[in-house]
């Protein structure tokens, strides 16, 4: 960042002179992999990682889930769709389903059961939750730990009945647990909170880089006493810090001189490496940049198809996963087997996609009434 004939420069003034000077200089600390640090540095405070997050538990939680049976009835397990539990509706036990699987890579549906009939579906933490494997190495149960409390869910490996579902995403590291979709934004998300963080620093510091007080004397050969010193760093820190002494005038005297330390923009470029890292952060979960509103994307030509592909890409195919996992559940508390069927029809954003679909099988005459329907995917 800096050429070599300033360095030089500032080590020959720095043997004729005795300066005051404030640096932090140091290795990059990245987040920890675990499931707290995810939450904390991914969702909880970086604005990029929890929207992305929202919008994909938000989207497949309005889409509607259907349950038939194999005559395409209406299936009895249907009222555990649209009244999972007495604390919450669908869709806010979808939103936090999906969600932790967006910051955990794992997600855990506990199934409440009355005289072996299912009556309601919660929602369990991932950092609660720990796998039980049997002697073959698979999974055989999960303990939830809250504290000092333990207690544990079963899988009947014969009738293939199970107390718990557990969603996870692909890991090439591990066959029991899924990876973080914040991991590999992982870095990114530090770049982002780090420049918000230099962001605020400069604020409090009355929005201005470091720079050094040079003490010169008389023949530039003194030095500042210990005293001398500490009163002039307290001075600093007291008077010359923070929003409230922006712009305050320094008062120097007995040799002191002001010399700034500043970056130019090329240098130093905070605002564009914060908005790159929010792109790779959008990248990680399969959310358009567009759609986040960070300047400088024309990926999509407007924003309608930027919408359909975010629908397209990431939330049909996790409503698909979701759909067909939950299915299988469910399958094993009943003789009648379920089926379950995501409405699109309801989604507003594949409005359009859906219109051009009816009018192409419109227009195919070589087609009955009731092939148009059925590739339509109306009964």
């Amino acid at each position: 960042m800096f050429s070599f004939a300033k360095r030089k420069n500032a080590q020959t003034e720095a043997k004729n002179n005795s300066f005051l000077a404030f640096a932090n200089l140091g290795n990059p600390v990245w987040t920890p992999r675990d499931y707290g640090a995810l939450a904390r540095e991914g969702y909880r405070q970086n604005p990029i990682a929890y929207r992305c997050v929202r919008m994909i538990a938000d989207a497949v939680a309005s889409i509607p889930l259907v349950l038939k049976d194999k005559e395409g009835k209406t299936h009895p397990y249907q009222s555990l769709i649209d009244k999972p539990n007495f604390e919450q509706t669908y869709s806010e036990l979808a939103e936090a389903f999906i969600g932790h699987l967006q910051i955990a890579g794992n997600a855990y549906l506990e199934i409440v059961a009355i005289d072996n009939i299912p009556k309601e579906l919660i929602a369990l933490r991932p950092d609660t939750m720990r796998i039980i494997k049997g002697q073959n190495g698979w999974i055989i149960g999960w303990e939830q730990q809250i504290g000092t409390v333990k207690r544990r869910l079963w899988r009947d490996m014969v009738t293939g009945r199970s107390q718990a579902l557990h969603l996870k995403t692909f890991n090439p590291c591990d066959d029991l647990y899924g990876q973080s979709p914040i991991e590999p934004a992982a870095t990114a998300i530090d770049i982002h909170n780090a420049g918000g963080a230099w962001n605020k620093a400069l604020i409090d510091n009355a929005a201005r880089p470091s720079g050094a007080l040079v003490y010169r004397g008389q023949n530039g050969m003194e030095r500042l006493s210990d005293e001398q010193f500490e009163r002039l760093k307290a001075e600093l820190t007291l008077a010359h810090t923070g929003a409230n002494n922006a712009g305050r005038p320094l008062l120097l005297e007995g040799g002191l001189e002001w010399s700034p330390m500043s970056l130019s923009p090329q240098e130093m470029d905070f605002v564009e490496a914060r908005r790159q890292a929010s792109r790779d952060i959008a990248l990680a979960f399969g959310v358009p940049p567009m759609l986040l509103g960070i300047p400088g994307d024309n990926t999509y030509s407007n924003y309608k198809e930027a919408n359909n592909a975010f629908y397209r890409q990431t939330i049909i195919p996790l409503v698909n996963k979701f759909s067909a996992a939950l299915a299988g559940l469910l399958n094993g508390w009943t003789e009648a087997a379920v089926f379950i069927t995501a409405n699109f029809d309801a989604v507003n954003a594949l409005g359009t996609e859906r219109d051009s679909l009816w009018a192409r099988l419109d227009n195919a005459t070589f087609l009955t009434d009731a092939e148009k329907r059925k590739l339509a995917g109306l009964e």
